[in-house]
Protein backbone atom coordinates (compact mmCIF):
# COMPACT_ATOMS: atom_id res chain seq x y z
CA UNK A 1 0.00 0.00 0.00
CA UNK A 2 1.08 3.60 -0.39
CA UNK A 3 2.63 5.07 2.73
CA UNK A 4 -0.16 5.98 5.17
CA UNK A 5 0.69 8.26 8.09
CA UNK A 6 -1.07 10.18 10.86
CA UNK A 7 -1.16 13.96 10.54
CA UNK A 8 -1.97 17.07 12.57
CA UNK A 9 -5.42 17.87 11.27
CA UNK A 10 -7.03 21.28 11.33
CA UNK A 11 -10.46 21.03 13.00
CA UNK A 12 -13.17 23.40 14.15
CA UNK A 13 -12.85 24.25 17.82
CA UNK A 14 -14.74 22.13 20.33
CA UNK A 15 -17.58 24.65 20.69
CA UNK A 16 -18.24 24.87 16.95
CA UNK A 17 -18.01 21.09 16.57
CA UNK A 18 -21.23 20.81 18.60
CA UNK A 19 -22.87 22.59 15.65
CA UNK A 20 -21.10 20.52 12.99
CA UNK A 21 -24.32 19.78 11.09
CA UNK A 22 -24.22 23.41 9.96
CA UNK A 23 -20.51 23.38 9.16
CA UNK A 24 -19.99 20.47 6.78
CA UNK A 25 -20.68 20.34 3.05
CA UNK A 26 -20.28 17.89 0.15
CA UNK A 27 -17.23 18.09 -2.14
CA UNK A 28 -17.19 20.91 -4.67
CA UNK A 29 -18.16 18.87 -7.73
CA UNK A 30 -21.63 17.90 -6.49
CA UNK A 31 -22.69 21.29 -5.10
CA UNK A 32 -25.38 23.12 -7.07
CA UNK A 33 -25.74 26.90 -6.96
CA UNK A 34 -28.88 26.49 -4.87
CA UNK A 35 -27.10 24.27 -2.33
CA UNK A 36 -24.11 26.62 -2.29
CA UNK A 37 -26.39 29.51 -1.27
CA UNK A 38 -28.15 27.32 1.28
CA UNK A 39 -24.86 26.28 2.87
CA UNK A 40 -23.70 29.89 3.01
CA UNK A 41 -26.82 30.73 5.00
CA UNK A 42 -26.39 27.79 7.38
CA UNK A 43 -23.34 29.27 9.18
CA UNK A 44 -20.72 32.01 8.71
CA UNK A 45 -18.18 29.22 9.27
CA UNK A 46 -19.57 26.55 6.94
CA UNK A 47 -16.80 24.77 5.01
CA UNK A 48 -18.45 25.81 1.72
CA UNK A 49 -16.68 29.16 2.27
CA UNK A 50 -13.37 27.32 1.84
CA UNK A 51 -14.39 24.59 -0.58
CA UNK A 52 -16.41 26.67 -3.05
CA UNK A 53 -16.49 30.39 -2.14
CA UNK A 54 -18.93 32.76 -3.85
CA UNK A 55 -16.38 35.56 -4.28
CA UNK A 56 -15.13 36.54 -7.74
CA UNK A 57 -11.65 35.37 -6.68
CA UNK A 58 -12.62 32.24 -4.74
CA UNK A 59 -9.05 31.06 -4.16
CA UNK A 60 -7.83 34.24 -2.48
CA UNK A 61 -11.08 34.40 -0.50
CA UNK A 62 -10.66 30.82 0.75
CA UNK A 63 -7.02 31.40 1.75
CA UNK A 64 -7.81 34.65 3.54
CA UNK A 65 -10.74 33.07 5.36
CA UNK A 66 -8.68 30.04 6.40
CA UNK A 67 -5.99 32.27 7.91
CA UNK A 68 -8.63 34.37 9.66
CA UNK A 69 -10.39 31.38 11.19
CA UNK A 70 -7.08 29.95 12.42
CA UNK A 71 -6.05 33.30 13.86
CA UNK A 72 -9.39 33.91 15.58
CA UNK A 73 -9.66 30.36 16.93
CA UNK A 74 -12.62 29.00 14.97
CA UNK A 75 -10.12 26.46 13.62
CA UNK A 76 -7.43 24.71 15.65
CA UNK A 77 -4.53 22.54 14.53
CA UNK A 78 -4.17 19.30 16.45
CA UNK A 79 -1.00 19.31 18.56
CA UNK A 80 -0.06 15.69 17.79
CA UNK A 81 -0.46 13.54 14.66
CA UNK A 82 -3.60 11.42 14.51
CA UNK A 83 -5.64 9.08 12.36
CA UNK A 84 -9.34 9.90 12.34
CA UNK A 85 -11.95 7.11 12.11
CA UNK A 86 -14.99 8.27 10.14
CA UNK A 87 -18.30 6.37 9.97
CA UNK A 88 -21.35 7.32 7.90
CA UNK A 89 -24.78 5.85 8.67
CA UNK A 90 -27.48 6.17 6.02
CA UNK A 91 -30.49 4.54 4.39
CA UNK A 92 -30.63 3.24 0.84
CA UNK A 93 -33.53 3.80 -1.56
CA UNK A 94 -35.37 0.82 -0.08
CA UNK A 95 -35.11 2.15 3.49
CA UNK A 96 -32.38 -0.23 4.67
CA UNK A 97 -29.82 1.22 7.10
CA UNK A 98 -26.08 0.91 6.39
CA UNK A 99 -22.92 2.14 8.10
CA UNK A 100 -19.75 2.65 6.06
CA UNK A 101 -16.59 2.57 8.17
CA UNK A 102 -13.18 3.98 7.35
CA UNK A 103 -10.64 6.56 8.44
CA UNK A 104 -8.91 9.76 7.42
CA UNK A 105 -5.12 9.71 7.12
CA UNK A 106 -2.38 11.34 5.06
CA UNK A 107 -1.29 9.26 2.05
CA UNK A 108 1.93 9.71 0.14
CA UNK A 109 1.40 10.82 -3.45
CA UNK A 110 2.54 8.56 -6.30
CA UNK A 111 2.40 8.74 -10.06
CA UNK A 112 -0.20 6.32 -11.43
CA UNK A 113 2.59 4.53 -13.32
CA UNK A 114 3.98 3.37 -9.98
CA UNK A 115 0.84 1.19 -9.53
CA UNK A 116 0.45 2.00 -5.84
CA UNK A 117 -2.56 4.24 -6.37
CA UNK A 118 -4.89 3.28 -9.23
CA UNK A 119 -7.59 5.38 -10.95
CA UNK A 120 -10.73 4.23 -12.72
CA UNK A 121 -12.04 7.46 -14.26
CA UNK A 122 -10.82 10.05 -16.77
CA UNK A 123 -10.08 13.55 -15.54
CA UNK A 124 -10.73 16.92 -17.16
CA UNK A 125 -8.36 19.89 -17.30
CA UNK A 126 -10.85 22.46 -15.97
CA UNK A 127 -11.49 20.93 -12.54
CA UNK A 128 -7.77 20.19 -12.10
CA UNK A 129 -6.85 23.82 -12.82
CA UNK A 130 -9.53 24.95 -10.37
CA UNK A 131 -8.33 22.69 -7.55
CA UNK A 132 -4.66 23.51 -8.21
CA UNK A 133 -5.41 27.19 -7.69
CA UNK A 134 -7.08 26.32 -4.39
CA UNK A 135 -4.07 24.21 -3.34
CA UNK A 136 -1.66 27.02 -4.21
CA UNK A 137 -3.56 29.71 -2.32
CA UNK A 138 -4.64 27.79 0.79
CA UNK A 139 -1.69 25.36 1.02
CA UNK A 140 -4.24 22.99 2.50
CA UNK A 141 -6.30 19.97 1.48
CA UNK A 142 -9.79 21.35 2.02
CA UNK A 143 -11.54 18.12 0.99
CA UNK A 144 -10.48 14.49 1.02
CA UNK A 145 -10.10 11.97 -1.74
CA UNK A 146 -11.81 8.59 -1.27
CA UNK A 147 -9.60 5.51 -1.52
CA UNK A 148 -10.49 1.82 -1.44
CA UNK A 149 -8.34 -1.14 -0.44
CA UNK A 150 -9.07 -4.86 -0.30
CA UNK A 151 -8.66 -6.84 2.93
CA UNK A 152 -10.98 -9.79 3.45
CA UNK A 153 -9.71 -10.21 7.03
CA UNK A 154 -11.01 -6.72 7.91
CA UNK A 155 -8.11 -6.18 10.32
CA UNK A 156 -8.13 -2.36 10.17
CA UNK A 157 -11.94 -2.28 10.20
CA UNK A 158 -12.01 -4.25 13.44
CA UNK A 159 -9.48 -1.93 15.08
CA UNK A 160 -11.40 1.18 14.04
CA UNK A 161 -14.76 -0.21 15.16
CA UNK A 162 -13.38 -1.36 18.51
CA UNK A 163 -12.03 2.16 19.13
CA UNK A 164 -15.32 3.77 18.12
CA UNK A 165 -17.29 1.51 20.44
CA UNK A 166 -15.26 2.64 23.46
CA UNK A 167 -14.81 6.35 22.71
CA UNK A 168 -17.13 9.28 22.10
CA UNK A 169 -16.90 10.85 18.63
CA UNK A 170 -15.39 14.30 18.39
CA UNK A 171 -17.81 15.11 15.55
CA UNK A 172 -21.40 13.91 15.28
CA UNK A 173 -23.23 15.67 12.45
CA UNK A 174 -26.34 15.03 10.37
CA UNK A 175 -26.42 16.19 6.75
CA UNK A 176 -29.20 15.36 4.30
CA UNK A 177 -30.19 12.29 6.28
CA UNK A 178 -26.65 10.93 6.65
CA UNK A 179 -25.11 10.66 10.12
CA UNK A 180 -21.41 11.58 10.07
CA UNK A 181 -19.29 10.59 13.06
CA UNK A 182 -15.54 11.11 13.47
CA UNK A 183 -13.08 10.11 16.16
CA UNK A 184 -9.41 10.91 16.83
CA UNK A 185 -6.72 8.24 17.42
CA UNK A 186 -3.37 9.49 18.74
CA UNK A 187 -2.15 6.29 20.42
CA UNK A 188 1.02 5.42 18.48
CA UNK A 189 0.73 1.69 19.19
CA UNK A 190 -2.80 1.54 17.80
CA UNK A 191 -1.81 3.69 14.82
CA UNK A 192 1.06 1.28 14.10
CA UNK A 193 -1.35 -1.65 14.24
CA UNK A 194 -3.65 0.07 11.71
CA UNK A 195 -0.70 0.92 9.44
CA UNK A 196 0.64 -2.64 9.59
CA UNK A 197 -2.76 -4.11 8.75
CA UNK A 198 -2.84 -2.01 5.57
CA UNK A 199 0.62 -2.86 4.28
CA UNK A 200 1.06 -4.47 0.85
CA UNK A 201 -2.32 -3.27 -0.40
CA UNK A 202 -3.00 -1.03 -3.36
CA UNK A 203 -5.33 1.95 -3.09
CA UNK A 204 -8.03 2.39 -5.72
CA UNK A 205 -9.47 5.87 -6.11
CA UNK A 206 -13.23 5.72 -5.65
CA UNK A 207 -13.78 9.47 -5.73
CA UNK A 208 -11.52 12.50 -6.05
CA UNK A 209 -9.50 11.73 -9.19
CA UNK A 210 -9.12 15.43 -10.00
CA UNK A 211 -7.97 16.24 -6.48
CA UNK A 212 -5.47 13.38 -6.48
CA UNK A 213 -3.88 14.40 -9.79
CA UNK A 214 -3.86 17.99 -8.55
CA UNK A 215 -2.04 16.81 -5.43
CA UNK A 216 0.65 15.20 -7.57
CA UNK A 217 1.04 18.36 -9.67
CA UNK A 218 1.20 20.54 -6.56
CA UNK A 219 3.80 18.26 -5.00
CA UNK A 220 5.92 18.48 -8.14
CA UNK A 221 5.68 22.26 -8.13
CA UNK A 222 6.67 22.50 -4.48
CA UNK A 223 9.52 20.01 -4.85
CA UNK A 224 10.96 21.92 -7.83
CA UNK A 225 10.87 25.18 -5.88
CA UNK A 226 12.41 23.72 -2.72
CA UNK A 227 16.16 23.16 -3.08
CA UNK A 228 16.12 21.37 0.30
CA UNK A 229 13.32 18.98 -0.71
CA UNK A 230 13.54 15.71 1.24
CA UNK A 231 10.31 13.92 0.31
CA UNK A 232 9.02 14.14 3.87
CA UNK A 233 7.37 17.54 3.56
CA UNK A 234 3.61 17.73 4.09
CA UNK A 235 3.02 18.52 0.41
CA UNK A 236 4.21 15.00 -0.45
CA UNK A 237 0.99 13.66 1.10
CA UNK A 238 -2.74 14.11 0.50
CA UNK A 239 -5.79 13.84 2.74
CA UNK A 240 -7.45 10.49 2.10
CA UNK A 241 -10.44 8.62 3.45
CA UNK A 242 -9.79 4.88 3.28
CA UNK A 243 -12.48 2.19 3.25
CA UNK A 244 -12.32 -1.56 2.76
CA UNK A 245 -14.14 -2.99 -0.27
CA UNK A 246 -15.33 -5.77 2.04
CA UNK A 247 -17.07 -3.30 4.36
CA UNK A 248 -20.78 -4.08 4.42
CA UNK A 249 -21.64 -0.39 4.24
CA UNK A 250 -19.77 0.25 0.97
CA UNK A 251 -22.39 0.82 -1.72
CA UNK A 252 -22.19 2.01 -5.33
CA UNK A 253 -25.30 3.55 -6.83
CA UNK A 254 -25.92 3.67 -10.60
CA UNK A 255 -25.81 6.84 -12.68
CA UNK A 256 -28.50 6.86 -15.35
CA UNK A 257 -28.33 8.48 -18.80
CA UNK A 258 -30.72 11.07 -20.25
CA UNK A 259 -30.58 11.91 -23.97
CA UNK A 260 -31.79 15.27 -25.22
CA UNK A 261 -31.63 17.65 -28.20
CA UNK A 262 -31.08 15.00 -30.88
CA UNK A 263 -32.29 16.15 -34.29
CA UNK A 264 -34.86 13.84 -35.85
CA UNK A 265 -35.15 11.59 -32.80
CA UNK A 266 -37.70 8.84 -33.38
CA UNK A 267 -38.64 6.68 -30.37
CA UNK A 268 -40.28 4.00 -32.49
CA UNK A 269 -37.26 3.89 -34.79
CA UNK A 270 -34.93 3.51 -31.81
CA UNK A 271 -36.98 0.57 -30.56
CA UNK A 272 -36.76 -1.16 -33.95
CA UNK A 273 -33.00 -0.71 -34.04
CA UNK A 274 -32.62 -1.97 -30.48
CA UNK A 275 -34.55 -5.13 -31.41
CA UNK A 276 -31.73 -6.05 -33.81
CA UNK A 277 -29.42 -6.58 -30.84
CA UNK A 278 -31.59 -6.89 -27.74
CA UNK A 279 -34.49 -8.91 -26.44
CA UNK A 280 -37.10 -6.25 -25.66
CA UNK A 281 -39.60 -6.67 -22.82
CA UNK A 282 -42.60 -4.33 -22.63
CA UNK A 283 -43.08 -2.99 -19.09
CA UNK A 284 -45.70 -0.88 -17.37
CA UNK A 285 -43.92 1.37 -14.91
CA UNK A 286 -40.86 2.10 -12.77
CA UNK A 287 -41.55 -0.76 -10.37
CA UNK A 288 -41.74 -3.27 -13.23
CA UNK A 289 -38.48 -1.93 -14.66
CA UNK A 290 -36.75 -2.26 -11.31
CA UNK A 291 -37.96 -5.86 -11.03
CA UNK A 292 -36.73 -6.57 -14.56
CA UNK A 293 -33.21 -5.26 -13.88
CA UNK A 294 -33.02 -7.00 -10.49
CA UNK A 295 -33.86 -10.35 -12.05
CA UNK A 296 -31.88 -10.00 -15.28
CA UNK A 297 -28.48 -11.72 -14.87
CA UNK A 298 -26.90 -10.16 -17.96
CA UNK A 299 -24.41 -7.33 -17.53
CA UNK A 300 -25.78 -5.92 -20.77
CA UNK A 301 -29.31 -5.21 -19.54
CA UNK A 302 -30.88 -1.76 -19.37
CA UNK A 303 -34.15 0.07 -18.95
CA UNK A 304 -35.39 2.34 -21.74
CA UNK A 305 -37.92 5.10 -21.01
CA UNK A 306 -39.53 7.12 -23.81
CA UNK A 307 -42.70 9.20 -23.91
CA UNK A 308 -45.49 6.75 -23.05
CA UNK A 309 -43.31 3.63 -23.17
CA UNK A 310 -41.11 1.66 -20.78
CA UNK A 311 -39.21 -1.47 -21.72
CA UNK A 312 -36.33 -3.57 -20.54
CA UNK A 313 -33.67 -4.71 -22.96
CA UNK A 314 -31.09 -7.48 -22.67
CA UNK A 315 -28.39 -8.22 -25.24
CA UNK A 316 -29.26 -11.32 -27.28
CA UNK A 317 -26.11 -11.51 -29.41
CA UNK A 318 -22.42 -12.09 -28.75
CA UNK A 319 -21.04 -8.77 -27.41
CA UNK A 320 -17.53 -9.33 -28.84
CA UNK A 321 -18.18 -8.00 -32.41
CA UNK A 322 -19.88 -4.94 -30.94
CA UNK A 323 -16.93 -3.88 -28.77
CA UNK A 324 -13.45 -2.57 -29.54
CA UNK A 325 -11.24 -5.68 -29.62
CA UNK A 326 -8.29 -3.71 -28.25
CA UNK A 327 -10.05 -3.07 -24.97
CA UNK A 328 -9.13 -5.16 -21.89
CA UNK A 329 -11.63 -7.85 -20.93
CA UNK A 330 -12.45 -6.00 -17.70
CA UNK A 331 -13.77 -3.07 -19.74
CA UNK A 332 -15.61 -5.26 -22.24
CA UNK A 333 -17.56 -6.79 -19.35
CA UNK A 334 -18.92 -3.40 -18.28
CA UNK A 335 -22.51 -2.81 -19.29
CA UNK A 336 -21.88 0.93 -19.59
CA UNK A 337 -19.20 0.37 -22.24
CA UNK A 338 -21.67 -1.43 -24.51
CA UNK A 339 -24.37 1.14 -23.80
CA UNK A 340 -22.04 3.99 -24.77
CA UNK A 341 -20.49 2.29 -27.80
CA UNK A 342 -23.51 0.57 -29.31
CA UNK A 343 -26.62 2.40 -28.15
CA UNK A 344 -25.53 5.98 -27.56
CA UNK A 345 -22.76 6.06 -30.16
CA UNK A 346 -23.79 3.75 -33.00
CA UNK A 347 -27.60 3.77 -32.79
CA UNK A 348 -28.17 7.34 -31.64
CA UNK A 349 -25.10 8.92 -33.21
CA UNK A 350 -23.82 10.74 -30.13
CA UNK A 351 -20.08 11.32 -30.44
CA UNK A 352 -17.60 10.76 -27.61
CA UNK A 353 -16.97 14.51 -27.58
CA UNK A 354 -20.68 15.26 -27.23
CA UNK A 355 -20.91 12.76 -24.37
CA UNK A 356 -17.97 14.38 -22.57
CA UNK A 357 -19.42 17.86 -23.06
CA UNK A 358 -22.94 16.65 -22.20
CA UNK A 359 -24.17 18.25 -25.45
CA UNK A 360 -26.81 15.53 -25.79
CA UNK A 361 -26.37 13.63 -22.56
CA UNK A 362 -27.20 14.27 -18.92
CA UNK A 363 -26.54 12.10 -15.89
CA UNK A 364 -28.88 11.53 -12.93
CA UNK A 365 -28.56 9.35 -9.86
CA UNK A 366 -32.23 8.65 -9.15
CA UNK A 367 -34.25 6.61 -11.64
CA UNK A 368 -37.30 8.66 -10.65
CA UNK A 369 -35.64 11.60 -12.42
CA UNK A 370 -35.46 9.53 -15.59
CA UNK A 371 -39.22 9.04 -15.63
CA UNK A 372 -39.95 12.63 -14.58
CA UNK A 373 -37.61 14.15 -17.18
CA UNK A 374 -39.07 12.08 -20.01
CA UNK A 375 -42.65 12.78 -18.91
CA UNK A 376 -41.98 16.53 -18.78
CA UNK A 377 -40.51 16.54 -22.28
CA UNK A 378 -37.12 17.76 -21.07
CA UNK A 379 -35.41 14.70 -22.55
CA UNK A 380 -36.16 12.37 -25.44
CA UNK A 381 -35.14 9.05 -23.94
CA UNK A 382 -33.73 7.84 -20.65
CA UNK A 383 -31.58 4.78 -19.99
CA UNK A 384 -31.75 3.17 -16.56
CA UNK A 385 -28.61 1.19 -15.78
CA UNK A 386 -27.42 -1.30 -13.22
CA UNK A 387 -24.86 -0.17 -10.63
CA UNK A 388 -21.20 -0.85 -11.30
CA UNK A 389 -19.82 -3.31 -8.75
CA UNK A 390 -16.75 -2.74 -6.59
CA UNK A 391 -15.16 -5.78 -8.20
CA UNK A 392 -15.57 -4.20 -11.63
CA UNK A 393 -13.98 -0.95 -10.40
CA UNK A 394 -10.95 -2.86 -9.12
CA UNK A 395 -10.66 -5.01 -12.24
CA UNK A 396 -10.66 -1.98 -14.54
CA UNK A 397 -8.24 -0.06 -12.32
CA UNK A 398 -5.74 -2.91 -12.42
CA UNK A 399 -5.70 -2.84 -16.24
CA UNK A 400 -4.56 0.79 -16.25
CA UNK A 401 -7.66 1.75 -18.27
CA UNK A 402 -10.53 3.97 -17.18
CA UNK A 403 -14.30 3.56 -17.21
CA UNK A 404 -16.78 5.64 -19.21
CA UNK A 405 -17.63 9.01 -17.72
CA UNK A 406 -19.96 8.87 -14.70
CA UNK A 407 -19.68 5.13 -14.15
CA UNK A 408 -19.82 5.12 -10.37
CA UNK A 409 -21.53 6.99 -7.55
CA UNK A 410 -20.21 5.97 -4.17
CA UNK A 411 -22.87 6.98 -1.68
CA UNK A 412 -22.74 8.89 0.55
CA UNK A 413 -20.12 11.47 -0.44
CA UNK A 414 -17.23 12.10 1.94
CA UNK A 415 -18.11 15.35 3.69
CA UNK A 416 -15.88 18.40 3.65
CA UNK A 417 -15.34 20.33 6.89
CA UNK A 418 -14.78 17.48 9.31
CA UNK A 419 -11.07 18.28 9.16
CA UNK A 420 -8.48 19.83 6.85
CA UNK A 421 -4.91 18.80 6.05
CA UNK A 422 -2.18 21.50 6.07
CA UNK A 423 0.40 21.17 3.30
CA UNK A 424 3.14 23.29 4.88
Amino acid sequence: MPEIVPFKGILYNSELRFKASGLICPPYDVISEELQQQLYRSSPFNAIRLELPLESDPYTAAASRLREWLHDGELKKDPVPAIYPYFQTFKDSEGNTHTRSGCFAAMRLYEFAEKKVLPHEKTLSGPKADRLNLFRKTKTNISSIFGLYADASKAADDLLKAFAETHEPIVDALFQGVKNQMWRITDTQLINQIQNSLMERSVYIADGHHRYETGVNYRNECAAANYEHTGQEAYNFILVYLANIYDEGLLIFPIHRLVHSLEGFDAAGLKRRLQEFFAVTELHDRAALKAFLDCEPSTYAYGVVTSGNVYGISLKTDPSPLLDSSRPEALKRLGLVLLHDLVLGRLLGISQEAMAKQSNLLYVKDDREVFESVASGQVQVGFVVKPTTVEQVLAVSETGEVMPQKSTFFYPKIMTGLLFNPLE
